[in-house]
């Protein structure tokens, strides 16, 4: 027999080697990351083209029946083959405001559930929405999947629908309406449930950067002014997201709001400029925010 061959031991992996295995995970995280964002960035897009159809379904539907929907009273309404309307306040009155037939301004039926469904029947907008009445509200039954059946999913995820209702920040249930109507995103929970039979109840469900990102590629990027807010309905109040400060004036932008991981926005401490999204906690991470745009329809 010959003499049996040596071999060198190896001794590990050489520099080049460990290189070039941690150029692979560097690029494998990196493509992780980027793909992610990308995927938030389509979400966040996709929403902002879902309001504007939204808004301009609801435009077509003024030029062709004379109301917004929602708000077309009982005669053209059946006329035009429409569900049928009340009498009251609400209900199909034609004032150009989209209320809420109980409470008036903010709350979960009516004319702001009945939008939708006028909508759908005309063939303005996707789904079969033909639960709601003018008159009568969802009761606590309208939770979970059932939301489904009233309203439309944002195309942002995360538990979100859009809203639409009337009113202002001053406007308690049965006052005067500001006359401005407005699309609501954020995580509604109920339809009607707990201390109040006919409220839309909801909560911040989209996080800072979301919430930033869609005011700034349609609005003026700060959270108190323009068509944008950083704001939300739910039991029939305005709430300035996670500030505590519910169906009140906005916080003033010369009020001393600390950089939270709770809150939406802040104006840093001390003072030094107005209001912004808290987007420098956790990179606007945090599910905070819920936003108010005001809907250009009508007259």
């Amino acid at each position: 027999m010959g003499a049996s061959r040596k071999y060198p031991a190896r001794g590990g992996f050489t520099l080049i080697e460990l290189s070039m295995v941690l150029v692979v995970i560097g690029l494998l995280i990196g493509g992780v990351l980027v793909g992610r964002d990308l995927i938030k960035a389509a979400e966040v897009r996709a929403t902002i083209t879902q309001v504007e159809k939204f808004n301009t379904a609801a435009n077509t539907f003024y030029e062709k029946y004379g109301y917004l929907p929602g708000d077309i009273p009982a005669a053209p309404a059946a006329q035009f083959g429409f569900i049928a309307r009340g009498t009251g306040r609400g209900e199909g009155d034609g004032n150009g405001i989209i209320e809420d037939g109980a409470n008036g301004l903010a709350g979960g039926g009516a004319e702001q559930l009945v939008f939708w469904v006028d909508l759908s029947t005309a063939g303005l907008i996707d789904g079969g929405f033909s639960s709601a009445t003018s008159t009568s509200f969802p009761g606590s039954a309208a939770t979970g999947a059932t939301l489904n059946l009233y309203l439309p999913q944002a195309k942002l995820g995360g538990g979100n629908y859009v809203y639409v209702f009337s009113g202002g920040w001053g406007d308690n249930p049965g006052t005067a309406s500001n006359g401005v109507n407005y699309f609501g995103i954020n995580a509604v929970t109920s339809l009607g449930k707990g201390g109040c039979s006919t409220c839309l109840w909801a909560n911040p469900g989209m996080t800072v950067q979301q919430a930033y990102a869609i005011d700034g590629k349609i609005d003026d990027g700060l959270p108190l002014t323009g068509r944008v807010l950083a704001a939300y309905i739910s039991s029939n109040n305005w709430y300035w997201n996670n500030l505590s400060v519910s169906n009140q004036a906005p916080p003033t932008t010369s009020s001393a709001y600390r950089p939270s991981s709770t809150n939406c926005m802040d104006n840093g401490f001390p003072v030094q400029y107005p209001m912004q999204y808290s987007i420098e906690i956790s990179n606007g991470a945090n599910v905070n925010c819920g936003i108010t745009i005001q809907m250009q329809a009508g007259d």
